[in-house]
């Protein structure tokens, strides 16, 4: 599995459309991070951009999980591998002996 980072970016505006879609966005967000499939998500503080880390196969099972997203059509990304990915949380998560 190889870890990806995702930065997508959002029109400054937004529409009805847009609004209503971000409650199934969320639930689905948090479905993919519930499967370890997202391991992080960020939004920016004029909500423009998003950084997500994922863990997938391919450059094509991260296209796979991005369409799977309700803002999907909504959505200017990039899509970066990464070597690795630390956070405070994981490395405290991995202090444990036990």
């Amino acid at each position: 599995m190889n870890e990806y980072m995702i930065i997508i970016r959002f029109a400054k505006s937004f529409n009805q459309e847009f609004v209503t879609l971000l409650p199934s966005q969320r639930t689905q967000v948090n479905r993919l991070m519930e499967k370890g499939i997202i391991t992080s998500y960020s939004l920016s503080a004029d909500r423009g951009t998003l950084w997500v880390t994922l863990l997938a196969t391919s450059l094509e099972a991260v296209r796979k999980t991005l369409k799977m997203m309700p803002l999907f059509k909504f959505m200017h990304y990039d899509v970066v591998e990464l070597m690795f990915h630390n956070s405070q949380v994981q490395a405290q998560m991995h202090l444990s002996m036990n």
